[in-house]
């Protein structure tokens, strides 16, 4: 006579179960540290202790040299915001952050609705208008010193053209901003145009459909649907540019050096001056936490305003 097996009741684990969960999840975790750890140990190396050790520099009066090194309290930042100079590069950085954030929006924007609305070869535009972004910013910068060259540049000659006066566009301090606004528009572009194209082709196609049985023509179209529709894109695109604003130094350094007499002078540039230039490593490192204050600010008041514009 044969008896059948013994089973655990319905819904019991075994005995073991718990320590073999315990110990799979504790596998887990342990691979999942040891996988995280590369980037920790690099992120901690290369992000967070040079921003404790720029902090501590900023506090003494050590040159770029080694010399010095005494802790000196916050003189340095006191100097800073009496430095007439750092203001300026300040607002020399503002003023191109206006100037280049408007355009950057509203020029990338209407690309992308031309584009979006079938124009012939789109795939050409499409490459035409993001192939400048892919370029070196050395690259960029002779391109355009070349073409505002007051003699031999294409800017001139299209000026000359039309009957009007050539302009000394990197050599003039009214005109040299203005002339490295131009480049960096021509340069960027491409990356807000590809965001809003994409952010057009997700706006479902009945909206439109559904205003023009109302009778809405294209104009209405736009600023009813297209434009609310886009709003989170404009809103993020905004916050990049600005902040990418921010950090001006490639161009202007490479196509005007700062020049002329300081007019396009950022205060990344001024930094790299003060540091690298007059040997004062620690008022560098000072100049260099204010700007990072400003940065700061400006990233609140974007956030505090996206949110309530989402809410």
């Amino acid at each position: 006579m044969t008896t059948a097996p013994q089973t655990a009741p319905t819904g019991v684990a075994p005995p073991s179960g718990g320590r073999r969960v315990r110990s799979v999840r504790a596998g887990d975790r342990i691979a999942g540290w040891a996988f995280v750890a590369p980037f920790i140990v690099f992120f901690v190396a290369f992000m967070i202790w040079p921003m404790i050790h720029g902090l501590y520099l900023s506090f003494t009066e050590i040159s770029l040299t080694g010399a010095g090194g005494n802790l000196v309290g916050f003189q340095n930042y006191a100097e800073a915001f009496a430095d007439g100079d750092m203001w300026r590069s300040l607002g020399n950085t503002a003023w191109f952050t206006l100037l280049s954030t408007i355009p950057l929006v509203v020029l990338a924007l209407v690309m992308a609705v031309l584009v979006e609305q079938g124009l012939p070869g789109q795939w050409l535009w499409r490459l035409s208008f993001f192939m400048p972004y892919l370029l070196a910013s050395t690259v960029v910068s002779q391109i355009w010193i070349w073409i505002f060259n007051p003699q031999l540049g294409i800017a001139n000659a299209v000026l000359t053209t039309f009957g009007l006066e050539g302009v000394a566009w990197l050599q003039d301090p009214n005109t040299a901003m203005i002339g490295v606004v131009i480049a960096t528009v021509w340069w960027t572009i491409g990356f807000n145009f590809l965001l809003y194209l994409a952010a057009l082709q997700n706006i479902p196609s009945q909206q439109y459909e559904a205003a023009s049985i109302d009778g809405a023509g294209r104009l209405r179209q736009f600023w009813s649907i297209t434009v609310p529709q886009l709003l989170p894109t404009t809103l993020l695109i905004v916050m990049l540019q600005i902040l990418a604003s921010l950090k001006l130094f490639d161009q202007v350094y490479q196509m005007t050096g700062g020049g002329p007499g300081g007019a396009t002078r950022s205060i990344l540039q001024y930094v790299y001056e003060v540091g690298f230039t007059g040997y004062r490593f620690g008022y560098s490192a000072a100049i260099s936490y204010v700007f990072f204050a400003i940065i700061i600010v400006v990233s609140l008041v974007q956030f505090r305003l996206t949110r309530r514009s989402d809410s």
